[in-house]
């Protein structure tokens, strides 16, 4: 696929902007339920021996509460306190890797809350015992998110001479007075030492995560913020659209609605944030993601390889993910898995069982089949009827005769093409690609025929 512009169309962006899952599983983690038993996760775990392992650390603690994060974490000063979660994730691991431990890991992502809490003992103890109890290939793919407010440079060649080769830095937006009002002020010239530091110790890329829809934000400014990023040209961007939740995260009570900008100033910070990329010779990956067309992501897409997952898209899909410490997800097998969410949930399971087991799904010869559709259109933005009929031994078109008539909408509106064969999106389609993929999901079959049928009123 290549790089060509995003054609943008706000009437049709208007009337398609309703809120729908992100997609990083199908069937989403709202379909998880507590009756899922470690048996299931244990049978999962043997279900497909010849995959590779994916591993995902949670690192729950941060130094400061950043007011718009959504994120399980937890705010503290003492230092101690990872001691113990190293504690507990050490008896996890070791208890996971006597069901996983055979495979290759090709693929490590430490994730939180903010992962560089941890001080360079705690980093190499962790790292050590997952090499201990896991092989790494030679060529793994090992990143972990930063916060440049509470780290050292150096730090970043203690995380290389750990092995790590890929770095994800929060910067969300370089605006002091938007920094200031979400409780996130931070030093713009240390994340440019930052990514020129991880460029000269060889990191293999470094994603930088900007938010639009921050309080005082307005598209001058936010193009601002986009012009310093562009002078540090990471390999990837993620752009994300900020969810105003205040009911659900406390936190972001402390940000006032009436500072937020409106949903047509969001249009237009979406709008010009995807010329200047494209125009700057990023690609579009879909949803919040820009990659430079050398970068592996990039090249996976336009290969059709490209797959997503619970971290978002990734060039390694047919891997079993496991993810360890609180609140954590693995798929596994033909199942989904979550780990307990609070922390006193977790050092108790962990203490009593070794495990940390919360809810799950096992998935059905039908999620699976709608899974693979919804993967292959919000990656590839094509999917190849045949190719499905050949893979489940189904006629595609008898199968989804209900999907494709909630995709009528879309077609009309000249989104999605559908002929014999396959269903493309269009360019004008790509940003509504949520949308595109609730028509192929059960479990919003309800709400989607409402959809329809209020449209036609």
């Amino acid at each position: 696929m290549s790089n060509e512009q995003i054609v943008w169309d706000q009437a049709l962006i208007e009337k398609y902007n309703y809120s729908g899952p992100r997609y990083t599983s199908y069937p989403t983690a709202l379909e998880f339920h507590e009756a899922f038993t470690p048996a299931e996760f244990d049978m999962a775990c043997a279900q497909y021996p010849e995959r590779n392992l994916s591993l995902y650390v949670h690192i729950p603690f941060c130094h400061k509460l950043c007011y718009y994060c959504g994120c399980n974490k937890i705010i503290t000063r003492h230092q101690h306190k990872a001691d113990q979660y190293l504690d507990a994730l050490e008896q996890e691991i070791r208890q996971r890797s006597a069901l996983l431990g055979e495979r290759t890991v090709s693929q490590l992502h430490w994730g939180g809350g903010t992962p560089t809490f941890l001080t360079k003992p705690q980093v190499s103890r962790l790292m050590g015992l997952l090499r201990e109890q896991f092989t790494f290939a030679p060529d793994a793919e090992i990143s972990i998110e930063v916060d440049p407010r509470e780290i050292e440079l150096d730090m970043l060649d203690h995380l290389r001479s750990e092995g790590f080769n890929r770095l994800s830095i929060g910067v969300q937006d370089f605006n002091k007075e938007v920094q200031k009002l979400v409780n996130r002020e931070q030093d713009e010239d240390f994340i440019f030492a930052m990514v020129e530091r991880a460029r000269e110790l060889g990191f293999r890329s470094t994603n930088l995560d900007l938010i639009y829809g921050l309080p005082k934000q307005t598209p001058e400014l936010f193009a601002q913020t986009l012009q310093q990023v562009l002078t540090m040209r990471p390999g990837r961007l993620s752009i994300f659209n900020y969810a105003h939740m205040p009911k659900l995260f406390a936190a972001q009570r402390k940000i006032k609605e009436a500072d937020l900008p409106q949903a047509n100033a969001k249009l237009t910070i979406l709008q010009q944030t995807i010329a200047t990329l494209t125009g700057a010779g990023y690609q579009f990956i879909g949803m919040d993601h820009f990659a430079l067309p050398e970068d592996e992501l990039a090249v996976a897409q336009r290969e059709g390889i490209l797959h997503r997952n619970f971290q978002g898209y990734t060039t390694q899909g047919d891997t079993d993910l496991l993810g360890l410490g609180v609140s954590a997800i693995s798929m596994i097998g033909d199942c989904y898995a979550q780990n307990q969410k609070e922390l006193k949930q977790y050092y108790a399971s962990v203490g009593e069982k070794r495990e940390a087991l919360w809810k799950g799904v096992s998935l059905d010869s039908d999620d699976l089949l709608r899974r693979e559709v919804i993967k292959s259109l919000i990656c590839n933005f094509h999917l190849d009827k045949q190719a499905i009929e050949q893979q489940f031994g189904i006629e595609f078109d008898s199968y989804f005769a209900e999907d494709i008539e909630l995709l009528q909408t879309f077609i009309d509106d000249g989104l999605v093409e559908v002929s014999d064969n396959a269903i493309d999106v269009a360019l004008k389609g790509r940003l509504l690609i949520r949308n595109i993929c609730m028509c192929f999901d059960k479990y919003l079959r309800h709400r989607a025929r409402q959809q329809q049928f209020s449209r036609v009123i």
